[in-house]
């Protein structure tokens, strides 16, 4: 009788660098929006190959390992960063197209809100993952949904630099949960707790 091949998966955990690569663009991006500095060539550049392509790539292994989680979420949040950069480019071609103007800036806050609840169906899912997990993905819903509320005429300066802030967070508690991953392989110990969530 033959004997059945197991083939054992040796490839690298993709994860690590799919949440870094949110994390910092995110974070980078916010520091904007809390008003430390303008919009500039180096936040979309990092948006396009950080926290695009390289969530996308991302994406694409984990894909290969069988993890519907993160396949879906770190190829979703990539394509997320190149299309918002594509958006910012578009408005440099075509002014009328601008999503930020007045006459458009409901479509903003439509495609914020779509994020929004894209991202709380994914935050459900993290509850049988691990609770670093649950803080990046409830931070990030709650990110959307404020940064929905500042497309608000009446939205004041306040709100936005505070929804700055909470992204910064949403961005460093990635980077927490990469850098967790990270350094918990390379000991073989947990180095950084990441709260693993039993799967009943």
């Amino acid at each position: 009788m033959a004997e059945a091949l197991v083939i054992k998966d040796t490839t690298a955990n993709p994860a690590p660098l799919g949440l870094f690569a949110f994390g910092m663009t995110t974070i980078l991006l916010n520091l904007h929006n809390a008003g430390y500095f303008g919009m500039n060539a180096l936040i979309l550049a990092m948006g396009i190959f950080f926290g695009g392509m390289a969530q996308v790539i991302a994406g694409v292994l984990e894909w290969k390992k069988n993890n519907t989680f993160g396949a879906t979420a770190f190829t979703a949040y990539g394509c997320f960063w190149l299309l918002l950069v594509a958006a910012l480019f578009i408005n440099l071609v075509h002014p009328a197209w601008d999503f930020e103007a007045p006459a458009n800036k409901g479509s903003f806050a439509a495609f914020l809100i779509l994020w929004g609840l894209f991202t709380f169906g994914l935050f459900l899912g993290t509850f049988r993952l691990s609770g670093a997990l649950v803080v990046v993905f409830g931070s990030l819903t709650l990110l959307f949904f404020l940064l929905a509320a500042c497309q608000s005429p009446s939205a004041s300066t306040g709100l936005k630099h505070f929804t700055g802030f909470e992204g910064v967070f949403c961005g460093a508690s990635a980077c927490y949960a990469g850098l967790a991953a990270v350094l918990n392989e390379v000991y073989g110990r947990t180095v950084l707790p990441i709260m693993p969530l039993a799967k009943r």
